[in-house]
């Protein structure tokens, strides 16, 4: 895959470890520094909101490199420089692949906590929207966010048939998301349409990541077998 190369091949990152076995404070200061990329992205994609090449600018500033979407330009970056021993006492976050180093799952998360964050400051205001549609959009947004990040599990696997399905649920998720926003009862209130206006963009930044992964995913189940080896 070029553009969305998201293949973690996670078996193999858990067999280098070797005889790595971290503590909780090991992984909750790890899942710690996954949350600072999630919020650094937001912070990128906030500063090129005007951008119609925001996508690929925020990508370009998290150091993903030319339309590679991948934790392997992560871990090569570290490797230029031949490290020193490393320490097995202090085992080096960066060596270590999960599903939260994965710039998909990092640019979903990033991007639906910033169209959940403000719809959820309005939502528990009867007077500023209606409770059905509160409700409703936040159902909404959670099924897509869902999804998407089931589909990022089945594309480090190796399983690009069920990543596809599973996009294209989050999709009708997100669709639905977009139908409440477009509705009569959402252009009756005004907090809700000053909110539409910063989450339209978003969203379809989402659908067009979205639909990139799928088009790489087809990509990968069209090619042929002699290819691969």
């Amino acid at each position: 895959m070029s553009d969305f190369d998201t293949d973690g091949s996670p078996e193999s990152e858990w067999e280098d470890r070797g005889d790595l076995a971290w503590n909780e404070f090991d992984w909750e200061r790890y899942l710690r520094e996954q949350d600072d990329s999630i919020h650094r992205y937001l912070g990128f994609y906030e500063a090129f909101r005007h951008s119609p090449t925001r996508i690929d600018a925020v990508a370009e500033q998290m150091g993903w490199g030319q339309g590679t979407w991948s934790e392997d330009e992560e871990a090569a970056e570290p490797a230029a420089e031949e490290p020193a021993e490393e320490t097995p006492a202090e085992p080096g976050a960066a060596e270590i692949y999960t599903v939260h180093k994965n710039p998909i799952f990092i640019a979903t998360k990033a991007i639906y906590l910033s169209v959940k964050r403000p719809w959820e400051l309005n939502a528990g205001d009867a007077a500023k929207v209606p409770p059905a549609l509160a409700l409703g959009l936040l159902a909404s947004l959670h099924r897509g966010e869902e999804q998407a990040v089931q589909a990022i599990h089945a594309l480090d696997f190796g399983d690009y048939a069920m990543a596809v399905s599973l996009f294209k649920r989050a999709l009708s998720a997100l669709n639905s998301s977009l139908a409440l926003l477009n509705g009569q009862p959402a252009q009756a209130h005004r907090a809700v349409m000053a909110y539409r206006e910063e989450a339209l963009p978003k969203l379809f930044d989402l659908r067009e990541i979205w639909l990139r992964v799928i088009a790489e995913c087809r990509e990968e189940l069209d090619r042929p077998v002699d290819e691969e080896s």
